[in-house]
């Protein structure tokens, strides 16, 4: 065999495999339905919120649309979405409010029904969820 083969095989395996390579994940914003989608689920979540006893107390005097509108640009940039956070730090604005971990808990069952109202799949709630998470330490019991 030629030098010249060898290399025209191994250029064509070459090809061949990069064509077979996955396409980049899609991002959790996508998966997430955009910003539709999640318009949707934070306004599923304002619902869920408005009907709940044990939470309601924490918003009442919250500005609706103000806290819309950073949920819905919290949540798209933590899903890779083409938004910056520009709201307060999660200490600032949860420092006061006592948030146990009850609540805290119950409050993430909120949003899975925002979540389930919107049809997101639970592979896709988990993956936002886990996001969410390492901000636990940011807003129960200060």
């Amino acid at each position: 065999m030629s030098l010249k083969y060898r290399y025209s095989v191994l250029v064509a395996l070459c090809l061949m495999i990069s064509a077979c390579a996955s396409p980049p994940d899609t991002t959790l914003y996508k998966k997430l339905g955009g910003e539709s989608g999640i318009e949707n689920i934070v306004e599923n979540l304002v619902q869920e919120i408005g009907q709940d006893k044990q939470i309601f107390h924490y918003f009442a005097e919250a500005s609706v649309s103000r806290f819309k509108e950073n949920l819905i640009e919290h949540f798209c940039a933590i899903s890779d979405g083409p938004c910056k956070y520009t709201g307060d730090n999660m200490v600032d604005i949860h420092t006061g409010m006592n948030i146990n971990e009850k609540d805290f808990n119950h409050m993430v069952d909120l949003l899975i029904n925002a979540m389930d109202t919107e049809g997101i799949p639970h592979r896709i709630q988990n993956q936002l969820i886990a996001r969410l998470a390492p901000l636990r330490k940011e807003i129960i019991y200060l």
